[in-house]
């Protein structure tokens, strides 16, 4: 009984890495690609819900001067963050193009 489990158990490993596996570099660059295009969409979010409460306060629309200024220090944080991102990745590239082979 024991045996049995043990020759299932070892059957369904061998069948798992018998499967192909797929490639993690292809996988990673579009993960990679949509993780950036959706950090861009939210940080233009950002930008546009704080236009939009910033507009609302000066056309006296609304009241809730707190939560505007929530909303723009959002978008200000976040447009910050991407800007680092971006240099970050424009340094890591400059640095391998002067790479010598």
């Amino acid at each position: 009984m024991i045996n049995n489990v043990a020759d299932m158990t070892m059957t369904a490993h061998l069948q798992g890495l018998s499967q192909p596996k797929p490639n993690p570099v292809q996988q990673m660059g579009s993960n990679f690609s949509e993780m950036l295009k959706t950090s861009i969409a939210e940080v233009n979010q950002a930008q546009v819900s704080a236009d939009r409460a910033a507009e609302q306060i000066a056309a006296g629309e609304t009241k809730n001067l707190h939560g505007a200024m929530i909303k723009l220090e959002e978008a200000d944080i976040s447009l910050r963050l991407m800007v680092q991102i971006r240099n970050k990745a424009v340094e890591a590239y400059q640095e391998i193009i002067s790479m010598q082979v």
